[in-house]
């Protein structure tokens, strides 16, 4: 299945570029003409070349791809999926061969700051109130000291949902960050 990240730290792709700040699965640009396009000129190429050089390889190949108006590119291949991937993808993993047809979301809380320097140690609080209605909250940047949570990196939180579709998905990752706070926190 495909993901979309979102890299750039503030809304409308504008700010410096992250580890990732959310991300959708499947990605809405991900079109069954541009999936036959990359099975047929990157995935199976990819595979067969391996074999021929006698690298067979058993695990998760990940595509990091960018689609341009060339067609799409690889970015990276990586032998483990990228965090916010990860936490869309899984959530619509039925068995080991089924996908669901759901829509997925992670919006990423990030501490103030990020990309650059952050504070740590901001105390999060309203978690058990954002972890409601099938929302999965992830922890990336967070630790346990004197007995409360707080931030302790970067990207701090990623909240993820899923949908009916990829409104639904957002509306719920979204409504469940109006519950969770800690200062400085930022998404988009």
């Amino acid at each position: 299945v495909s993901s979309r990240a979102h890299k750039r730290a503030l809304d409308g792709d504008k700010g410096l570029n992250t580890g990732g700040m959310g991300t959708v699965s499947p990605n809405p640009y991900y079109t069954a003409d541009i999936a036959k396009e990359c099975m047929e000129k990157i995935f199976l190429p990819t595979i067969d070349a391996m074999n021929k050089e006698g690298r067979t390889f058993k695990g998760c190949l990940y595509f990091g791809l960018m689609l341009t108006p060339k067609g799409p590119k690889v970015i990276e291949y990586n032998c483990r999926f990228g965090d916010p991937e990860t936490q869309v993808v899984l959530p619509r993993l039925k068995t080991d061969i089924e996908w669901a047809e759901e829509d997925c979301a992670c919006v990423i809380a990030a501490t103030g700051g990020y990309p650059k320097s952050y504070p740590k140690g901001i105390e999060i609080t309203g978690l058990e109130n954002g972890q409601k209605d099938g929302v999965i909250v992830y922890h990336a940047g967070t630790a346990i000291k004197d007995g409360k949570l707080v931030t302790s990196g970067g990207r701090v939180l990623g909240v993820t949902a899923l949908g009916s579709d990829l409104q639904q998905a957002l509306d719920k990752a979204y409504s469940a960050l109006d519950e969770i706070h800690f200062d400085n926190m930022h998404f988009r």
